[in-house]
């Protein structure tokens, strides 16, 4: 299977070095089942300071990354990357973990990364296909949100991570956050892990990692509910979490 390839428009392609070498990421890459270059806009640059921004018309704060060099680097990156040119931007569309599935069937994607003030309109006019965010908030440049989108597009491409069960187990792979996790010693500053996972039945265990995961996301992020396709026996053990929630007795849950 060819790698899936990644490429990355930025003025800052020494960010992305560790990023590529460490981790999840960097045995993919090892593996080859990943790619990733980088292409500076820098390097296209006609002046002798190799500028890539000016002041916006209209006047106001902050510069604005000029046409040319990022569409030379659009150009570059398209000769041998196939795939969408996506531009992190909090005005895009957020990233779920739909979106992320289905980026990670492609053969590959060019990414670009904003600075400044923003980026001339022209370019995402004609050049961009699609326009992502990964909050509501704001960064100083599109680097680390070009991180975050590739490492979680890696998980889901084939091989990346070894164990298939670990990203079948991730929050939000069937629409629920993940259950609570433990390990060794037993009991920790005065806490104990919850008896069922000692007790070695693993029915018992799946049934209360089940119940778990719709604990966290009715608790903590509720709107995952009203979209998740939850299987009957999940809906009859919803309707129990949510009677135990009244009454109080959930915590006995955990211990």
């Amino acid at each position: 299977m060819p790698p899936l390839d990644f490429s990355v428009i930025t003025i800052f392609p020494e960010l992305f070095t560790p990023f590529s070498e460490v981790g999840v990421f960097g045995r993919g890459i090892k593996n080859g089942l990943l790619s990733l270059k980088t292409i500076n806009p820098r390097d296209f640059a006609t002046d002798n300071y190799h500028s890539v921004d000016d002041e916006p018309f209209g006047g106001g704060s902050g510069m604005v990354f000029t046409p040319f060099p990022l569409y030379k680097a659009i150009q570059k990156s398209k000769k041998s990357t196939a795939g969408p040119v996506i531009f992190l931007t909090p005005a895009g569309t957020p990233l779920t973990h739909s979106k992320v599935l289905s980026l990670s069937r492609l053969s590959g994607m060019t990414i670009l990364c904003g600075r400044y003030e923003g980026v001339d309109q022209r370019i995402v006019d004609l050049f961009v296909d699609e326009e992502i965010s990964i909050g509501d908030y704001v960064l100083s440049g599109g680097e680390p949100a070009a991180m975050v989108i590739m490492d979680a597009i890696a998980r889901q491409h084939a091989g990346v991570v070894k164990e298939a069960d670990s990203v079948e187990n991730d929050s939000f792979f069937d629409g629920l956050l993940d259950h609570p996790h433990y390990t060794r010693p037993a009991e920790f500053n005065r806490r104990k892990v919850p008896e069922v996972l000692l007790s070695g039945d693993h029915q018992r265990i799946a049934q209360w990692r089940m119940k778990m995961k719709l604990v966290e996301t009715l608790t903590k992020r509720p709107d995952l509910l009203l979209t998740a396709s939850l299987s009957p026996e999940q809906k009859k053990v919803l309707i129990e979490i949510r009677e135990e929630l009244r009454k109080g007795v959930m915590d006995e849950e955990r211990e």
